[in-house]
C-alpha cells in the first residue's frame, strides 16, 4: 500500500475518538525472546506442506522476524491511515475512515474474515477512495469505512464470548448510519466478511442500497427446493472433498477453540504457523505464499493478532456459528447483490447457487486470485465495485 494516499477526513461524532496504534516497548521485547527461544518439532516430507507448515520456511520467517522485521516503521505506515474508535452498543469497533477523493462518494463499508485483519483490505479502501490515482474515473470514487471484527485485532470484545454474525451486521448498520451518520450505503465482504455483509443486506435494506461479495452463503436446500444443477452437484461434491481436505482447522475452532488458544496466545512460532498455512494454501500463490504477500504483510497480520491477543476470541466466530438465522425457502436477499468468484477462493460456485437466495444482478468469474481479493487482486476487485457501484450513485 501507498501510505502518501490514505488520508483521510475524521468523523466528529461524540462516540468516536481517534486511535493510535503504539504497542509497548515490553510487549516487543517479549516477542523477541519467545521467537529466539523457539523450540522446533521434528519435520520429515514436508516439502509440499502436506503436513502442515513448512519447517524451512517458518525458521526463515521467524529468524526475520526476530532480527529484521521493523514493528516500528510498521506502525508508522498503519498510522498514516485515519483510524477510529466507537462505542456502539457497549462494543469497540476500531475502524478505518478513508474519505473519497472526488465528487459525490458513495459509501461503502467493507469487511474482512479470517484469518485476515483490517490490513487486508487496505489497499482495496485506498483504489475505492481514491480511484483517479489508479487510473480510474474519479466520479467513481467512496467514502471506505473498513471496521475491525468484534474479537479481532483492535475490536477487544467487551459482552460474553462472542457476538453472532447476525448481531455484527446490526453493530455495522449502527455504525454507519447512526455514527457516522450515512443515511444509506453499499457494502463487501468475504469469508466471514461476506456472512456479515449477507445479513445487512437480508435484515438492514432500508439502509443498505446494495451488497457485493466475494463469496456466497448456502442457500435453503430443503424439500421445497428446486433441484440441483450439475454445475451445483459439481459444487457440493467439491465441497464436500475441501472439507475433508482442508477443513481440520475449522472443525477445532468449532468445537474445541480454547484448547488451542493456550498455544497459540503463548507461542508467537505456533501463531505464525497456524495463519501463514492458510495465507498459502487459499490465494493463489501456485505453493509460494511470497508470490502474493511479502514477509512483511504477513508479519503484520500475524503482529495484529500477537499484540492484541485476539487469536482465541477471533476462533470463537467458528464455535459460535451456529447461530439463529436459518432460512426458508421464502426468504432471500432482495437488494441488489453483486458476486465477484476468484479461482483459487475456497469454492467457486455457480451462478445458480447464488441466486437460490440472492438477487444476483452483476456476477463475475475473475481470472486470478484467491480468498484474500483485497489484498491480491485490489486492482480487480475494485474495478469489479465501481462497475456494479455505478448505478448506485
Amino acid at each position: 500500500m501507498d501510505p502518501s494516499t490514505v488520508v483521510g477526513a475524521s468523523p466528529t461524532r461524540a462516540s468516536v475518538k481517534p486511535f493510535r496504534i503504539q504497542v509497548e516497548a515490553s510487549v516487543l521485547e517479549d516477542l523477541r525472546a519467545r521467537l529466539q527461544r523457539t523450540r522446533w518439532p521434528d519435520e520429515f516430507d514436508n516439502d509440499d506442506w502436506r503436513y502442515g507448515s513448512n519447517r524451512s520456511f517458518l525458521r526463515t520467517l521467524v529468524a526475520y522476524w526476530a532480527t529484521a522485521y521493523d514493528w516500528r516503521a510498521q506502525e508508522t505506515v498503519l498510522n498514516r491511515w485515519s483510524h477510529f474508535i466507537a462505542d456502539v452498543d457497549g462494543q469497540p469497533i476500531h475502524f478505518v475512515h478513508v474519505r473519497g477523493g472526488g465528487p459525490r462518494p458513495l459509501p461503502i463499508l467493507v469487511t474482512h474474515g479470517w484469518p485476515s485483519t483490517f490490513t487486508e483490505l487496505l489497499p482495496l479502501a485506498d483504489r475505492l477512495a481514491h480511484p483517479d490515482r489508479f487510473g480510474a474515473d474519479p466520479r467513481d470514487n467512496f467514502d471506505v469505512v473498513v471496521p475491525s471484527l468484534p474479537g479481532f485485532g483492535f475490536s477487544p470484545l467487551r459482552s460474553g464470548p462472542q457476538i453472532a454474525r447476525w448481531r455484527v451486521a446490526e453493530l455495522w448498520r449502527r455504525l454507519m448510519t447512526e455514527v457516522l451518520g450515512y443515511p444509506r450505503f453499499v457494502a463487501h465482504g468475504g469469508d466471514i466478511g461476506a456472512g456479515i455483509t449477507s445479513r445487512l443486506g437480508f435484515a438492514h435494506e432500508g439502509w443498505v442500497t446494495a451488497i457485493h461479495l466475494t463469496a456466497v452463503r448456502d442457500p435453503y436446500l430443503g424439500p421445497e427446493a428446486p433441484g440441483l444443477s450439475a454445475r451445483e452437484q459439481q459444487l457440493v461434491a467439491e465441497m464436500k472433498a475441501w472439507d475433508a481436505r482442508e477443513g481440520g482447522y475449522s472443525h477445532i475452532q468449532g468445537t474445541r477453540p480454547q484448547t488451542l488458544a493456550y498455544g497459540l496466545n503463548d507461542s508467537p512460532t505456533g501463531l505464525a504457523a497456524w495463519i501463514v498455512e492458510k495465507f498459502r494454501n487459499w490465494s493463489d500463490c501456485g505453493g509460494d505464499v511470497e508470490r502474493c504477500f511479502t514477509k512483511d504483510q504477513l508479519l503484520t497480520t500475524i503482529m495484529i493478532y500477537w499484540v492484541t491477543e485476539t487469536m482465541n476470541s477471533a476462533m470463537r466466530y467458528y464455535f459460535h456459528s451456529h447461530e439463529p438465522w436459518t432460512i426458508t425457502a421464502a426468504e432471500r436477499v432482495d437488494v441488489p447483490t453483486g458476486v465477484a468468484i476468484f479461482p483459487k477462493d475456497l469454492s467457486r460456485p455457480p451462478r445458480e447457487w447464488a441466486e437460490r437466495f440472492y438477487n444476483v444482478q452483476h456476477w463475475t468469474e475473475m481470472p486470478r486470485g484467491g480468498h484474500f481479493a483485497a489484498s491480491e487482486q485490489p486492482d480487480l476487485l475494485a474495478a469489479d465495485l465501481r462497475t456494479f457501484c455505478r448505478q448506485f450513485r
